[in-house]
C-alpha cells in the first residue's frame, strides 16, 4: 500500500494499528488508485477504510465513487456504501452498497440497484455485474426500459455488448406494438428481435398469438410460432390453429401447417375448419381479412358441415367460395356441385348459390331420397333451414309424393327453371316456369333403377360429425348406426 498524497496523517489513538489520513488523500495499490477525504489505513495490511467523496480508478477504465469504501486489498475486495456509482465505458451502475471483488471483476449488491447503458435502464433488488463478460444478472422485482420498451421479470441476464436480455421466470415486454410475454427466452432491445419460450404469448389490442414456442422480429414483422400455436383476431372473429404458423405482423398474413384449424365463431355458434394449409391475408378492405384453405378442407358447424379441395372466405362480405368436389350437408339435405358460393346475411336470409352439375339429395324415411338436379342453383336457408330453393338451367326433380303423410307416388318432372319451397325438411311445394314433363308413378310399380336421378350419389359416409371429425382423412371413415340415428342419416 502506498500513500501518495494527504495533508496530513497521524496515528490513532482509539484504533490499535491504525493511521488516520486527512484532505486530499491519494493511495496507490496494484494499479488501483483511490482518491478521498479522509482514510485509516492499519500497519501489516494493505486495509483501507476510505471516507467522503471516496473514488476508486482501476486500470483507467473503471471508475467506483461513494461516501465511503472499505478496501482490503490482500483480498482484492472493496465494500462501497452510500451514493455508490460503478462507471466503466459501456454502462453505470447505482446502488446504496455494493461487493466488488476485482479479482474477478464481479460487483453485487442486494438492497436495489440501476444499470444505465446509452439506450437501455435495468433496475431491481439485487444484482450483479459480471464485468469480463460485459453481463449483469438481475433478480427479484426486475424492470427494464428504454424509447422502445418496457420489460417486467424476476430473473434476467444483460449483454452489455450486444443489449441482448436472456430471461427465466415470468416475464413480459411491451414494445409501442405488442406485449410480449413468456417464462424462458431473449430479446434484443436494439431491434425488437424475440425467442420466446416457456407459455410464450405475443398479444395487442386485436389479436393474440399463443404456442409452445415463438419467434419474432418487430423491425420486420416476422414471426414464427411452432406447437399448439393459436392466433386469435379479435375484429374479425376468427381463430387460426395449428403446429407451425409463419406470420407477418406488418403484411398481417398468416400460414398455418401441422394440424392447421379455421375457427369463425359469433355469439350463437362456431364453424371449424380444416385444411393442409391455411392461409389469411389482409382483403382490400381495411380491417378486413381473405381466408384461403388448401387441400382437403373439411368443416362442422351444428347446422352445416362440408368438405371440397380449396375454400376462400372472405370475412367482409361473410362469403365463402368452395372450390373442387365441394359437397354440403345441412339436416337432411346433402348439396354437391362443381362449384358453390355461401353467403351469410345479417338481416337477409342466407344464401347459397351451386354452379354447374347442381344435385340436391334430402334423406327421407325408409331409405327414400327426394332429389333435385340442374345446371345451377340458388338456395335460401333461414334460421339454419333451407327454405326454397331455385333451379336455373335443365331442372330435374324427383321427390315422393304424399297425402297427409302418407306417401302415394314418386313424382318425376323436369322443366328448365323450377321454384322449390321445403317445409321441416321435405319438399313442400314446386312451382314450374315451363311446362313441366313428368309423372306420378305408385310406389309398388317402381323399378330400383327408378328411385335414383342420373348422377345420384349419397356421400354420408364423408360428413363430418362433430369439430374433431374435420381431421378425418376417408380411408377411415365409418359410421354407426347410432350416428346416423342421431344426425338424421
Amino acid at each position: 500500500m502506498e500513500i501518495i498524497q494527504a495533508e496530513s496523517l497521524v496515528q490513532s489513538q482509539s484504533i490499535a494499528n491504525a493511521q488516520r489520513l486527512v484532505n486530499d488523500v491519494i493511495i496507490k495499490h496494484e494499479g488501483i488508485m483511490m482518491y478521498c477525504d479522509s482514510a485509516y489505513t492499519y500497519e501489516g495490511s494493505n486495509r483501507v477504510d476510505a471516507f467522503g467523496n471516496v473514488h476508486i480508478n482501476q486500470g483507467d477504465t473503471l471508475h467506483l465513487y461513494a461516501r465511503k469504501v472499505y478496501y482490503d486489498g490482500d483480498r482484492s475486495f472493496a465494500q462501497a456504501i452510500k451514493n455508490v456509482k460503478l462507471v466503466n465505458p459501456e454502462i453505470t451502475l447505482y446502488t446504496d452498497t455494493l461487493d466488488y471483488d476485482m479479482n474477478l471483476n464481479v460487483g453485487y449488491y442486494d438492497c436495489g440497484g440501476k444499470i444505465v447503458d446509452s439506450t437501455n435502464t435495468l433496475t431491481s433488488k439485487v444484482g450483479q455485474y459480471f464485468l469480463d463478460d460485459n453481463e449483469a444478472h438481475f433478480t427479484d422485482s426486475v424492470v427494464g426500459f428504454s424509447d422502445k420498451y418496457t420489460i417486467d421479470s424476476e430473473d434476467l441476464r444483460y449483454n452489455t455488448q450486444t443489449e441482448v436480455i436472456f430471461f427465466k421466470g415470468p416475464t413480459t415486454i411491451r414494445d409501442s406494438v405488442n406485449t410480449l410475454y413468456a417464462e424462458d427466452g431473449w430479446y434484443n432491445t436494439q431491434t425488437g428481435e424475440a425467442d420466446l419460450n416457456l407459455h410464450p404469448m405475443v398479444y395487442n389490442d386485436t389479436q393474440s398469438i399463443k404456442a409452445k414456442q415463438i419467434s419474432y422480429n418487430k423491425e420486420n414483422g416476422d414471426g414464427l410460432a411452432i406447437g399448439d400455436v393459436f392466433i386469435e383476431d379479435f375484429e374479425n372473429r376468427t381463430i387460426i390453429q395449428g403446429n407451425k404458423v409463419i406470420y407477418n405482423e406488418e403484411k398481417e398474413t398468416a400460414i398455418a401447417t401441422d394440424s392447421a384449424v379455421f375457427i369463425t365463431y359469433n355469439e350463437t355458434d362456431s364453424l371449424f375448419l380444416h385444411a393442409d394449409t391455411l392461409k389469411s391475408i389482409p382483403d382490400t378492405i381495411d380491417g378486413e381479412n381473405l381466408v384461403m384453405a388448401y387441400y382437403g378442407v373439411r368443416f362442422f358447424r351444428n347446422d352445416i358441415q362440408g368438405l371440397c379441395d380449396s375454400l376462400m372466405y372472405f370475412t367482409k362480405d361473410s362469403l365463402v367460395q368452395l372450390h373442387r368436389n365441394p359437397v354440403i350437408w345441412s339436416e337432411q339435405h346433402q348439396l354437391s356441385a362443381d362449384y358453390i358460393e355461401m353467403i351469410q346475411h345479417t338481416t337477409a336470409p342466407n344464401e347459397m348459390h351451386l354452379k354447374k352439375n347442381s344435385f340436391i339429395i334430402s334423406k327421407q324415411d325408409s331409405g327414400r331420397y327426394d332429389q333435385i338436379k340442374g345446371k345451377n342453383m340458388t338456395g335460401y336457408i333461414v334460421n339454419g333451414k333451407l327454405r326454397n330453393i331455385d333451379v336455373d338451367g335443365n331442372g330435374q326433380t324427383l321427390y315422393y309424393a304424399r297425402d297427409k303423410e302418407a306417401v302415394i307416388g314418386l313424382n318425376r318432372a323436369e322443366s328448365s327453371n323450377i321454384g322449390i319451397r321445403f317445409k321441416e325438411g321435405k319438399i313442400d311445394a314446386i312451382a314450374f316456369q315451363k311446362q313441366p314433363e313428368g309423372q306420378l308413378k305408385p310406389i309398388l310399380k317402381l323399378d330400383e333403377s327408378e328411385k335414383t336421378l342420373p348422377g345420384f350419389e349419397w356421400k354420408i359416409k364423408l360428413r363430418p360429425l362433430s369439430k374433431d371429425d374435420i381431421f378425418w382423412r376417408p380411408e377411415k371413415k365409418e359410421v354407426t348406426e347410432e350416428e346416423e340415428k342421431v344426425t338424421g342419416q
